[in-house]
């Protein structure tokens, strides 16, 4: 071998200068490649099994939902897990509401119906007829509830008067 290039070598690996120990290990980083494989040696265990063909996913939260367009989908019944992976768009739920419509069932319709009056109380100024059969149906809701007093009367001596005839 040739010395001198022994020498530039072993002088490029000293952490000083001459006489200065040299590094013990390379600093090895790690990758993001590494925590996906680790990721689906896990899911193989838990024994995760892939579904195709799903377009897209809907993930509710509140008034915002997280949408995967195309995603890979994997499933485990028996683990109860469920996997979507993929790049998220996170959206307003009113923004996306037209398009899944059709895609609810009648159980979901009813919470559909709830989120609808959530909001039409939340944008009291709301114009129209929604906002009118909002009204008739919190005028409704009213009816159920304890009427109101009629001014000089108690209901203790409503009461009283009950109990004497």
């Amino acid at each position: 071998m040739n010395v001198e290039k022994l020498k530039k070598m072993a002088g490029a690996v000293r952490t000083g200068g001459k006489g200065s120990m040299r590094r013990k290990k390379k600093a090895v980083h790690k990758t993001t490649t590494t925590d996906d494989k680790r990721l689906q040696s896990t899911l193989k265990r838990i024994g995760v099994n892939g579904i195709p063909a799903i377009e897209e996913v809907n993930i509710f939260k509140e008034d915002v939902v997280i949408q995967f367009i195309n995603p890979k989908v994997q499933a485990s019944i028996a683990a109860n897990t469920w996997v979507v992976s993929g790049s998220p768009q996170t959206k307003k739920l009113q923004d996306i509401l037209p398009q899944i419509i059709h895609q609810l069932g009648p159980d979901n319709l009813e919470n559909l119906k709830k989120l609808a009056e959530q909001f039409q109380k939340q944008a009291p100024g709301a114009a129209g007829a929604g906002a009118a059969a909002g009204a008739a149906a919190a005028q409704e809701e009213d009816d159920d509830d304890v009427p109101d007093l009629v001014p000089g009367e108690t209901f203790e001596a409503t009461a009283e008067e009950g109990h004497t005839s």
